[in-house]
């Protein structure tokens, strides 16, 4: 599977969810079996690349602001729910958060943020399609997120690296 591909997936099911992360997870699944596993295996390889591409201090600081606060497991989820949003969203969020202020119009906490099921997606495919496990994706997990660690408490500081965001979150 190349990229395209797998961008296109995400956006196809996206749309026909009408943007439910859980509805999107559903129907990813659904496509995915339908695929023959070594595909699946470059589908789930592709999201775990960028999933961890997206473990970053400013994307953390970006999705403490949009959610009201972020655990560590919060941060997962919301890196799941910013690869299923398409490749304009990730690309945007990964050149500069703050980008999320406009890529984002219309975030609501309650409902946005988390698509833990859409990062499983391709585990449930493989093992529906074989019976077992994916195999190792070989994608190396970093210890610390990248780049300069944020305190999430300090507003000014925050208002300072997120102007655009702060306004439309911040406390």
């Amino acid at each position: 599977m190349y990229e395209t591909e797998f961008w296109q997936l995400l956006d196809e099911t996206r749309n026909a969810a009408d943007g439910d992360p859980e509805d999107q997870a559903d129907l990813l699944v659904e496509r995915l079996t339908a695929l023959v596993p070594d595909d699946v295996a470059d589908f789930a390889r592709l999201f775990e690349v960028r999933f961890q591409r997206a473990y970053r201090w400013d994307l953390w600081g970006a999705a403490h602001l949009l959610l009201g606060g972020a655990s560590e497991g919060a941060f997962a989820c919301f890196r799941c729910w910013l690869i299923s949003r398409g490749r304009e969203v990730f690309e945007g969020a990964l050149h500069d958060p703050d980008n999320l202020a406009e890529l984002l119009p219309r975030f609501d906490e309650e409902e946005d943020g988390d698509a833990e099921d859409v990062g499983y997606a391709a585990d449930e495919a493989y093992e529906r399609l074989t019976g077992g496990p994916l195999p190792d994706l070989d994608v190396p997990e970093p210890d610390e997120p990248a780049g300069r660690a944020l305190d999430f408490e300090d507003h000014p500081a925050m208002a300072e690296r997120f102007p655009r965001l702060w306004d439309r979150y911040g406390s």
